[in-house]
């Protein structure tokens, strides 16, 4: 047996025996929607946990036990930080304290709609810094198809040490869905891609130990193709459902009827919504990341771009909406009371990343309209690419519906009485369906998209 055989056998085997016996220290670098959760998850099994993130005033709050991840148990992270079982860090030094090396940062897109993974470069960077021999590092942000392999593996190599051998590489995408109680990140599949058959055994192992059912596959691109998949036939289909709701318009047919009913099929179809746009951190962004690599192939994907153009058309359509429903009382949109309700891009989550409802005030706002918002998971909005407008919720109070020229509905969450803004309101404009059950005593005044 050689001696990189044997150097390859002695890191593989001990990490794996580490990881096992739960003597393996794991390293989370960033402490985001992604990132917590996931850190807490190891630390509940008997991992020692250290969280890495540039962002101090996040750092602090995880090492006082303040959670601020709805997702996160409060009482659980307080026990694990209490005992030191889970700790954060701004100091990046620490990596060479870790046996393992979650990257879990943003990979958002510029303002050209290209892939940004800037955060996915400086990560590797001062991986690469303190990289050890018998580490294991896994990418889990959502990326294009070959980054794990084109982008980060050079940077580590070129430390003069080999994948496979001295260290491990896999790409593991997240499949957090914020506000999901049934599927969370310890009982949802996890896909693994290695960049070696050694790799995938060893994350295979690492993974193992906090999710139920591991998925792998044959390479780190072959993982990253799949999660962005998964979102892209989201985003496509969604697409189809919101052209269905421009069709259904102009004939004065209800399209949230036909979706229930197509849905009644029990083979066939899978039922998608309409609304006024995506949003999330996936979705709207995914798709993006596919289109930018197939162009690097001389390949275009036709079919996802017109989705995206779709998508972003149905925001446009909601303010259109709103024109028309100003129209029936003599009002223009250019001064009109505008109450948004809900501007999670979900329901009964305080998430607003991509969300349309932000898309739709910044058209209204350009058109000079009073936009107010309410919304008691977002409090308050500040300005952040491509919007300069900054905004806090307002109370729901009888009032507020009345002055409102139109409540305009783009989230539908539970707290909300629908009843009560369909009474008081002088008209509604409502992208989720989510008056479908108020009396009809007050329906004359809800427009539907």
């Amino acid at each position: 047996m050689s001696n990189s055989d044997l150097r390859f056998t002695r890191y593989c085997d001990l990490l794996k025996d580490n990881l096992v016996n739960k003597m393996s220290v794991i390293g989370v670098v960033g402490l985001g929607y992604v990132g917590l959760p996931l850190a807490v998850e190891k630390a509940k099994v008997g991992f020692k946990v250290i969280g890495f993130d540039r962002n101090a005033a996040r750092v602090g709050q995880v090492n006082r036990g303040e959670n601020y991840i709805k997702d996160v148990n409060n009482e659980e992270l307080k026990v694990l930080t209490d005992r030191r079982q889970l700790v954060a860090t701004v100091d990046f030094s620490k990596l060479t304290e870790v046996d393992v090396i979650v990257i879990c940062v943003p990979t958002p897109l510029t303002i050209t709609r290209d892939p940004d993974i800037s955060y996915i470069n400086n990560v590797t960077n001062e991986i690469a810094k303190y990289l050890n021999p018998g580490q294991l590092v896994t990418l889990e942000s959502t990326t294009y198809p070959g980054t794990t392999a084109e982008v980060i593996l050079p940077k580590l190599e070129a430390t003069g040490l080999t994948v496979g051998q001295d260290f491990f590489l896999a790409f593991s995408p997240e499949r957090v869905d914020p506000g999901n109680k049934r599927y969370t990140t310890k009982n949802t599949s996890k896909v693994v891609g290695g960049i070696t058959p050694v790799c995938l055994d060893v994350a295979t192992t690492f993974y193992s130990q906090t999710i139920v059912n591991i998925h792998p596959v044959s390479s780190t691109a072959v993982a990253e193709m799949t999660k962005v998949f998964e979102n892209t036939y989201r985003a496509v289909n969604i697409a189809l459902v919101n052209e269905l709701m421009f069709l259904c318009d102009r004939m004065g047919i209800d399209v949230w009827e036909v979706v229930d009913a197509a849905g009644t099929k029990p083979f066939g179809i899978q039922t998608f919504y309409p609304g006024p746009g995506v949003g999330g951190h996936c979705i709207p962004i995914d798709p993006f990341y596919l289109t930018w690599k197939a162009r690097e192939h001389d390949f275009h994907t036709r079919f996802i771009e017109l989705a995206g153009e779709i998508n972003l058309q149905a925001s446009y359509y909601v303010v259109e909406k709103v024109i028309k429903v100003l129209s029936k009382a003599r009002k223009a949109l250019n001064g009109a009371k505008i109450l948004i309700l809900g501007i999670a891009y979900k329901n009964d989550i305080d998430d607003c990343r991509e969300s349309p409802a932000l898309k739709i005030i910044d058209l209204l706002l350009k058109e000079n309209a009073e936009v107010t918002y309410h919304d008691r998971y977002i409090p308050d909005v500040y300005p952040h690419e491509p919007y300069t407008f900054s905004m806090s919720s307002v109370a729901l109070t009888d009032e507020a519906l009345k002055q409102a020229d139109c409540v305009l509905i783009t989230t539908k969450h539970s707290d909300v009485d629908y009843e009560r803004v369909a009474r008081y309101a002088q008209a509604v404009v409502d992208t989720r369906n989510a008056c479908k059950n108020v009396s009809s005593d007050y329906k004359y005044n809800v427009t539907k998209i």
